[in-house]
């Protein structure tokens, strides 16, 4: 029964990725700025992994990525699970293997930007805000118009930047 869900999901997962996805690429193999995470149906922990920490069900979404990211993967999946990765992570609270994961996603595509949003977030958690801001600036050069990156910004600037008042004599 369980290798039915597993593999209901796999499929569901991989079928909103497709439907998700412009119609034709020039080159599946090289990034795109949209960076979204394409999990085939050729590897269904990454897809069941991917739904699992997107349903907020952290411990058993890593466990399921890991397990996909054993099996083989297209570099562009396998950025995608390690950005998933530090996504869970970050949520979880262990920002240093967040941090780990991202910059492991990143070696492989630099240009994902979730990834650098993500790695964000985690340097934001572990209070180091100028690290958080420098990938928050690079994410948002890759795809200026990603909601949750404006979050983001709003918490690093409460954080960051100091009031001041201005008093001027009028007379």
């Amino acid at each position: 029964m369980a290798r039915w869900v597993i593999k209901g999901l796999a499929v569901f997962s991989a079928a909103t990725a497709a439907w998700g996805q412009p119609a034709q690429l020039s080159d599946p193999s090289k990034p795109t700025a949209d960076s979204r995470t394409v999990l085939g149906v050729g590897n269904e922990f990454l897809a069941a992994g991917a739904e699992a920490i997107r349903t907020k069900q952290y411990d058993e979404g890593i466990r399921l990525t890991k397990l996909g990211l054993e099996r083989p993967a297209s570099p562009r999946d396998r950025a995608g699970a390690l950005s998933n990765l530090c996504a869970a992570y970050a949520a979880k609270g262990e920002w240093d293997l967040a941090i780990k994961h991202c910059t492991e996603s990143l070696e492989i595509n630099s240009e994902n930007w979730r990834a650098y949003n993500n790695r964000s977030y985690a340097y934001y958690l572990k209070g180091r805000y100028r690290a958080a801001d420098a990938d928050l600036k690079k994410a948002l050069a890759i795809n200026p118009n990603a909601r949750q990156m404006a979050t983001i910004r709003g918490m690093i600037n409460e954080r960051t930047l100091q009031p001041s008042v201005i008093l001027e004599e009028h007379q």
